[in-house]
């Protein structure tokens, strides 16, 4: 019976151990691997998170078009080394990952009223054809919007009549594009005045970002759809 007290207290010590063990892993306590209890009634306006990711719409846009307007966004070559790229409406319509760029005038023709890929083809104004060229927007019809991304040289082979075609298209500055120049440009046949869409860096040695080349252009926007396209 004397053994009675002294067993009380190393059962009370053993049991006060025990429950600072589970309480001290519970809360989280140094080394503990388990969530602490606390967050669990932690409010929402007291919890730390993340800044939440920017929101990108259509290729890639930081805001969304108005209602019937395409989204677009381009990119020119860079150097004769990286291709360009065109994309509408979230739809990739030239690229290197496609295999349809090439270096001279990466041009896609789209229906302006549905936004609907009509052809797109790359034209070689180095050691290529300008006749090529010319058939392919000589007959465009109404309507008809021209998406056109230089890589490495877009001039060389060009001659007036090109450049007159592109100017109707709404270009201000086809007339004095020259080799290996950077050009992006969105067009219209049918246009009444020069585009809002339209970029070109002169290929200059004292300002190129690239040893041979300029730097490389990216334009994006919105595209106001035609009514009617004939």
């Amino acid at each position: 019976m004397r053994l009675a007290g002294p067993l009380r207290i190393v059962a009370l010590v053993v049991t006060v151990g025990l429950t600072w063990i589970v309480v001290s892993i519970l809360l989280g306590g140094p080394g503990s691997g388990f969530p602490r209890i606390q967050q669990l009634f932690t409010s929402p306006e007291n919890s730390v998170t993340t800044e939440p990711r920017a929101r990108k719409y259509k290729c890639g846009l930081p805001q969304p078009c108005p209602e019937e307007h395409l989204a677009f966004r381009m990119v020119s070559g860079a150097a004769n080394v990286i291709g360009p790229k065109i994309c509408l409406e979230d739809k990739m319509l030239m690229s290197s990952v496609k295999d349809n760029v090439g270096r001279g005038l990466n041009i896609a023709l789209v229906n302006g009223v549905s936004g609907e890929l009509i052809e797109a083809r790359a034209f070689d104004m180095w050691a290529g054809d300008v006749n090529d060229l010319l058939k392919f927007i000589r007959p465009l019809h109404e309507g008809t919007l021209v998406f056109v991304a230089s890589y490495d040289d877009p001039a060389t082979k060009m001659n007036e009549e090109t450049r007159k075609l592109f100017s109707d298209l709404g270009s201000k500055n086809v007339k004095d594009l020259a080799f290996r120049d950077s050009w992006v440009f969105v067009g219209a046949k049918g246009v009444q005045n020069k585009s809002p869409f339209e970029q070109h860096v002169k290929n200059s040695k004292h300002t190129n970002k690239y040893e041979g080349w300029p730097e490389a252009l990216e334009m994006e926007g919105c595209i106001p759809r035609r009514t009617t396209a004939s």
